[in-house]
Order: C-alpha cells, then structure tokens, then sequence
C-alpha cells in the first residue's frame, strides 16, 4: 500500500483525444491523479465536473491533474463531450496503474463482491514522491480541498 513520502509508482498511459501521459515526464510540477470507477456515473461526472471547473486555478499554482478509470479511450472521449469536460483522461483499460497506486480494490455492493476502482486522489510532489493520498474519496468539495493542497506544497 502506497503511503505519503513513497515515489510515485511510474506510468505511461494513453490519453483521451490522442497521446499518451509519462508521470516520469512531469517531475518538476506537482501531479493531481484522480482514479473514479467509470465515466457518465453520477459521482464520476460530478468529480470529473469539478476537476474541470477548477483546471485553470490548478494550472496558475503549476499542477497537472489527470483523471485515470478503466474505461476506454473512446468512452472517454464520449464522457468528455457530452460534459464539457477540460480535464485530460488516462485509460488504464489494463488496471495495472489502478493495481499500482492501490485503488483496484474487492467491492460489496448489494451483498455481492466485485473488483472495481476505489476513488481515490493522489497528489505528487515535484520530486516525485506521493505528498497527500485521499481514498474513498466523498465528491462534494473535493477538487478544491486538492486545490488548496496543491497551493500548500
């Protein structure tokens, strides 16, 4: 389990619109990775919504953010028109990203398990080093409680 202080497991992962993102190359700047369970759900288009509200006053404070789920390339595409969305998103169709920062987790919904995403946020410090974890993440406030984390560093 990732902990406050550990590097930043690496990725490469494509990017909805065309693309890929390399974590390794945006050490330097401070990284927001937000993992939700799947695009056009209620919390997911909230939490994706919000990010993309606040992207302007992330990218002023010199952050990158990055929304990652298991979806793929063109569902993100469709998620991101249908909302206006301005937030890049990362498809780890593989789960080997979600299975790296933890987030892949067993679920209980209606007394039956499945595997799915946790939502949880991570901030990466400049150097790469994971500086705030927020797992099982309640959408409401949450952009701008990772904003002002972000201004913090």
């Amino acid at each position: 389990m990732l902990d406050v202080s550990d590097p930043a497991p690496s990725f490469t992962l494509p990017r909805g619109g065309g693309g890929e993102v390399t974590l390794s190359s945006l050490q330097g700047a401070p990284v927001v990775l937000f993992f939700y369970p799947r695009d056009n759900t209620p919390g997911c288009t909230k939490e994706s919504i919000g990010f993309s509200e606040a992207l302007q006053a992330f990218a002023d404070a010199g952050a990158h953010v990055f929304g990652i789920s298991k979806d793929s390339l063109k569902k993100h595409e469709n998620f991101t028109a249908k909302h206006g969305l301005t937030t890049p998103l990362l498809s780890d169709a593989g789960s080997t990203v979600c299975e790296d920062y933890g987030v892949w987790k067993e679920k209980n919904m209606y007394g039956k398990t499945h595997w799915g995403i946790e939502r949880s946020t991570f901030l990466i410090g400049a150097d790469g080093r994971i500086a705030r974890i927020w797992r099982k993440v309640k959408v409401d406030g949450h952009a701008g409680e990772v904003l002002a984390a972000v201004r913090a560093l």
